[in-house]
């Protein structure tokens, strides 16, 4: 006896989606930032779980009688690992817009209010990406991306090691590339600028090159950031967005 005989079907299926959905909830980037009050967050988690049941997507083959506190605890695990596979993927805007701002000189700026101390191109970065994922069906695209997860890991089951391995490093290696990449127009005017710097200093060593240095990489900082920045957002949600449809590597 486990204690679930006596509830209704739907109430206990619709419980077992909610651990999943609400392990996930804690983690997945624009559901989870810490100015949405938790009661908001609560309600989102309990609207995802409503329409994950509603639309089909979580077949429940486990019996009432099966139900164990593994099996909650299991769906718990399930859902965080889903969600904090997202939230890496937010990550590479944020390593994008640290290395940005280191490569310039907007790093000191502060950014605003934010769980994680970030530089002023960092958070910009961070909040365009989310109101742009928002923006573009971000919602809809989530119920498919935890919903595809119910015929990968059937509830009641666990993600295999291995799996969980290699498809954990390829993920991190990814976001840190895309961070880079994304970063690259940065790094590449920071180089130039500096070389062009050392070459006038070289050449009249009397001459505080700092003083004149400073102010133009500061404004070819901001211009660069106005040029690129849709278009690394662009990028970033494409990838983004690529990978919620096609999670590769969880199979099997």
């Amino acid at each position: 006896m486990t204690g679930f005989e006596t509830v209704p079907d739907q109430l206990w299926q619709f419980g077992l989606i909610f651990m999943r959905v609400g392990g996930a909830a804690g983690f997945l980037p624009g559901f989870s930032e810490r100015f949405l009050p938790v009661r908001i967050r609560l309600a989102i988690a309990f609207s995802i779980s409503l329409l994950v049941q509603a639309l089909g997507f979580a077949p429940v083959s486990l019996g009432v009688g099966h139900l164990t506190i593994s099996v909650l605890i299991g769906e718990i695990t399930v859902g965080v690992i889903l969600g904090l596979v997202l939230r890496v993927f937010l990550i590479a805007i944020q390593i994008a817009g640290s290395i940005a701002a280191q490569s310039t000189s907007l790093a000191q700026i502060y950014g605003g209010q934010s769980a994680e101390p970030l530089p002023a191109i960092g958070h910009l970065l961070m909040l365009g990406a989310l109101a742009l994922i928002m923006m573009s069906g971000y919602p809809v695209l989530l119920i498919k991306y935890l919903g595809q997860f119910y015929t990968l890991v059937p509830i009641g089951q666990l993600f295999p090691a291995e799996t969980m391995l290699t498809w954990g490093i390829s993920l991190v290696a990814t976001v840190f590339q895309l961070g880079f990449t994304l970063a690259a127009p940065f790094v590449i005017a920071s180089v130039v600028y500096n070389l062009t710097i050392g070459l006038i200093n070289k050449a009249m060593p009397q001459m505080m090159v700092a003083f004149v240095g400073a102010p133009f990489i500061t404004f070819l900082s901001l211009v660069l950031l106005v040029l690129t920045v849709p278009v690394i957002l662009a990028v970033w949600r494409s990838r983004f967005f690529d990978f919620m449809l096609a999670p590769g590597g969880v199979a099997g």
